[in-house]
């Protein structure tokens, strides 16, 4: 496969080349912002992604091998102590986000985003599915430059899949606030609530259904 991977990245570029087209690039955003590096704590690591509701976003990352928690919460915007009121405003500049915390031992940041990217629409702009609007935007964040250049990389391989314009942002990480308690775990303590049952558990169904051997029912 990786051959072919890249004769059609090869074909891509000439292709956009000769027609004078510009070639498609990554949603890089506040790049003159030096990342926030968070250290490993208890042999744990953490990374953070925004894809649409945390409440989706939360129960997919429990469900893979390797992650102990995640934690609902709001990164990527400009204003100190966000609420929920207030982020869904869409006027904090922050989007839901989700601290994913791992055991580095078994996976990796790379295979942490090839889930995160495998359980959103890469194309939608501002939500996904039914949630709208600068909140619910999808943004991959990094601490370093080794994580810079994996995000980078995977969302250029999506430009070889979609015919669309890739809406994923990729942000380096400033802070991450958590949000209310009863968001946390929102998924499972609220199992009959409509969205849940429509939204939710569609999304966790689908991703468990592309990705089986990263379930930790399945290791």
């Amino acid at each position: 496969m990786k051959p072919m991977k890249i004769s059609y990245l090869f074909l891509a570029i000439l292709f956009l080349g000769c027609s004078e087209q510009p070639i498609a690039q990554p949603n890089l955003k506040k790049q003159d912002i030096q990342p926030v590096e968070v250290p490993i704590k208890n042999g744990l690591a953490r990374a953070y992604f925004a894809g649409g509701c945390f409440w989706c976003v939360e129960a997919i990352c429990e469900s893979v091998y390797g992650v102990e928690e995640s934690i609902s919460g709001y990164s990527g915007g400009h204003t100190e102590n966000p609420t929920y009121e207030k982020t869904n405003t869409g006027r904090t500049g922050h989007a839901e986000a989700v601290e994913v915390i791992y055991n580095p031992m078994q996976i990796n940041f790379e295979t942490l985003v090839d889930m995160y990217l495998g359980s959103i629409d890469p194309t939608q702009v501002n939500g996904q599915g039914p949630d709208r609007g600068s909140q619910y935007r999808s943004i991959i964040f990094y601490q370093n430059e080794e994580q810079k250049q994996i995000a980078i990389q995977k969302v250029e391989e999506l430009f070889l899949v979609y015919d669309k314009t890739i809406a994923v942002e990729i942000m380096p990480f400033e802070k991450f606030w958590k949000a209310e308690a009863y968001h946390q775990n929102y998924k499972k303590n609220n199992p009959n609530n409509p969205y849940i049952r429509n939204v939710s558990d569609k999304r966790l169904r689908e991703f468990k259904e592309k990705f089986p051997h990263l379930l930790k029912e399945n290791n």
